[in-house]
């Protein structure tokens, strides 16, 4: 099964790595990863693996490189 998440990243943050599901079902995620050369989406990416116990290889960035707001395709088929 796949599906697309939408997260909102909080980088540099000193509360990371951290997953926050509001009740909307909306995703924040904090890490400590500055913003710089995609040192936070990798980061994002590991986070979001752990936390959905996924292999990082089944979680890939489909849009927001640039910016906090960013989606993802999460591939739960094994």
């Amino acid at each position: 099964m796949t599906e697309v998440v939408t997260v909102t990243v909080k980088p540099g943050s000193k509360k990371g790595p951290l997953v926050e599901v509001a009740d909307n079902g909306s995703l924040t995620v904090y890490v400590r990863e500055r913003a710089i050369e995609g040192k936070a989406t990798d980061a994002v990416i590991r986070t979001l693996a752990e936390h959905l116990g996924v292999p990082k290889s089944r979680v890939a960035l489909v849009s927001g490189a640039t910016s906090r707001i960013k989606r993802f395709r999460i591939d739960r088929d094994v």
